[in-house]
């Protein structure tokens, strides 16, 4: 759903809250690496955990995909060739810091001169498209299906049922959401009263003595705030105004079925019409940076001393601007493909999806049209804890289980610890229906205005596997997409234990039935694998 939008809470909110979760955090708990010695969090320095994804499983003990060691011992002093990797997504802030020299430039295109210099059927389209024009928030496509009020539609029963459950779920978050919001404004309120100022101190804090009811449970909810890592009781409030946000945008509008949030002019159920949108490929709000964040995953520049580094180098990034706050639509997103095809890319990141397609044919056509045309797809396999061999998830690439593609790879999230823990709570998974796993939660990356974040979902696991394919794609430029995309399923570790799926303590099973692969992706083997093959 979405661009796997989650909300972040503190621990502070994770308990007051029964139930209502986030995304995954960096290792809270003793886990086992490689040797069965225990790992624990207070053990990663800050720039692990910045690119625990690029780190090596036997070096240093944090399932990585060897991106450093990689780089180190195999590609080092090699030249490798200009790839571009097309990001279809929410926007990419281009002036970034960190992205801004690997932006893809449209080279027949003047820019900004109203005109289509390379007759393609868009205007001014200089590094990508935006299908979605002004549009930001949107509907989730079981909210269309509804409001559609066609009830001959053979997903309208499951739509309703559960629309209702989910509408019936987000009211009560809201109202656990402003109650908590209200009793730490409250508690600050009160002790800023008791000090008579805002700036007041833990140790402060700490110090007081009384038997005044509101001050002591003030004091309770400030000392339990500070046992969490959170500093200021303006922290916790900013925390659960962020939460409330998300929350609201889910009700206003992914969950209202009056809202229409299609202001692009265009009929997202008729594919006649194909050049609609405009050049503007950067979000239209800074809160919209889940583009941006995929963008650096896969390519932020190495080693400049700044905030991330990508995965590969040698890449321009394409950005295409079609998945909005709520569910992209099917059109969009077929068209974005065929854009990012027609115009050049090799390889193509999709970290969205959703649980309706009412024209899936027309994306998996424009996939097989990308798999006919040498492309590597990849996209995320959702963030529902899910077996997506049994419950969809779009876009996908088969009909009746008989795939349509060879260069489609669905990729499922690992969290950065080796043993019981290391799939991703969140993580979809699927024996038939998913390819590989990629490091996806608490993953470090660019976000808009030269600002930096770490972010968890299978949007973020994507990314790294694209990155591989564009690794693998600049330096054995020879091999085609299929090849590419059985070297990264051949080449990856095999882990031969049990885990915990779902983020169900309860539902343990063998790693190796969570995949087609059996694997999580290692960019060393994999360059290893392409130099033979492309012998």
């Amino acid at each position: 759903m979405k661009t796997f939008k989650t909300i972040t809470t503190s621990a502070l909110l994770a308990v007051l809250v029964s139930g209502c979760g986030g995304t995954a955090n960096i290792i809270s708990t003793p886990v086992e690496n490689i040797d069965n010695t225990p790992l624990k969090v207070s053990e990663l320095t800050e720039a692990e955990k910045h690119n625990w994804g690029h780190l090596d499983l036997i070096k240093d003990t944090i399932p990585g995909m060897s991106v450093d060691k990689a780089y180190t011992e195999l590609i080092k002093k090699k030249k490798g060739k200009k790839v571009i990797v097309a990001v279809i997504d929410s926007g990419i802030d281009i002036d970034h810091e960190d992205l801004n020299a690997i932006i893809w430039t449209n080279k027949g295109e003047i820019p900004n001169n109203g005109k289509d210099d390379d007759k393609n059927g868009y205007v001014d389209d200089v590094h990508g498209w935006n299908f979605l024009g002004e549009g930001y928030d949107e509907q989730l496509e079981m909210v269309r299906i509804i409001a559609s009020g066609d009830t001959s539609s053979p997903d309208y029963a499951r739509a309703k049922a559960e629309y209702d459950k989910e509408y019936e779920k987000w009211v009560g978050r809201k109202t656990q959401y402003d109650q908590i919001f209200q009793q730490v404004k409250n508690a600050d309120e009160t002790l800023a009263k008791h000090f008579g100022k805002k700036d007041y101190t833990e140790k402060e804090v700490n110090a007081i003595k009384t038997e005044d009811q509101a001050l002591g449970q003030a004091v309770q909810i400030a000392k339990y705030m500070y046992s969490n890592d959170l500093e200021s009781l303006a922290d916790a409030k900013k925390e659960i105004e962020d939460a409330l946000e998300s929350i609201n945008d889910r009700l206003n509008y992914n969950l209202n079925k009056t809202f229409n949030g299609r202001v692009n002019g265009d009929d997202p159920d008729n594919m006649s019409t194909k050049y609609y949108g405009d050049g503007n490929v950067k979000p239209v709000k800074k809160s919209e940076s889940h583009g941006t964040h995929v963008a650096g995953i896969i390519a932020a520049v190495r080693n400049n001393g700044k905030g991330a580094n990508g995965v590969a180098n040698n890449v321009e990034i394409m950005s295409i601007r079609a998945v909005p706050n709520g569910d992209e639509y099917d059109k969009d997103v077929a068209l974005a493909i065929r854009y990012a095809v027609d115009n050049g890319a090799s390889i193509i990141n999709g970290s969205f999806g959703k649980s309706y397609s009412p024209h899936s044919d027309w994306v998996r056509d424009a996939i097989t049209y990308a798999s006919e045309k040498d492309v590597v797809f990849v996209h995320a396999a959702g963030n529902d804890s899910k077996d997506v061999d049994t419950e969809p998830n779009f876009p996908d690439d088969n009909i009746n289980g008989q795939e349509i593609s060879n260069t489609y790879i669905r990729v499922g999230a690992l969290a950065p610890k080796y043993g019981s823990n290391m799939v991703a709570g969140f993580s979809n998974y699927g024996k038939k229906n998913v390819d590989v796993f990629a490091p996806g939660a608490s993953v470090y990356s660019t976000t808009p205005e030269n600002e930096y974040d770490t972010k968890g979902g299978t949007s973020m696991a994507a990314p790294a596997v694209a990155g591989i394919a564009a690794l693998i794609r600049s330096y054995y430029p020879k091999l085609t997409a299929a090849q590419v995309k059985q070297i990264i399923m051949d080449s990856g570790l095999a882990v031969n234990r049990k885990v915990i799926v779902g983020g169900d303590s309860e539902d343990v099973r063998p790693f190796a039935d969570l995949s087609k692969s059996s694997k999580k992706v290692n960019a060393y083997n994999a360059l290893i694998m392409a130099a033979k093959m492309s012998k």
